[in-house]
């Protein structure tokens, strides 16, 4: 499938901060990971239907669960829109992670 959506580095750069530290076992590549949970929700599909080159969909479900429970999306949403310094209205339209 030559459609897949891959995070770039300077995509990671900004995104990086809002990760949770790493306890004990180094996590699975995070750049593959959130390119792929970024793909199951823009295109709607099922968390099995994740093609495999972001790995199994059980690691791409877990992740989403458990940043989803922590605030870590939401921590990242905020922080990308305060990058662009409008104080007043902030608005996002897409799916929330």
């Amino acid at each position: 499938m030559s459609d897949l959506f891959w995070l770039t580095d300077e995509q990671m750069a900004k995104l990086a901060p809002f990760f949770p530290k790493s306890h004990g076992k180094p996590r699975v590549d995070d750049r593959r990971v959130l390119s792929g949970i970024i793909f199951i929700n823009r295109n709607g599909l099922r968390w099995r239907d994740a093609p495999e080159a972001y790995g199994p969909h059980k690691t791409l479900y877990s992740r989403w669960k458990r940043w989803s429970e922590k605030g870590i999306f939401a921590r990242m949403m905020v922080g990308l829109a305060a990058e662009h310094g409008e104080e007043k209205t902030v608005m996002i339209d897409a799916t929330y992670l």
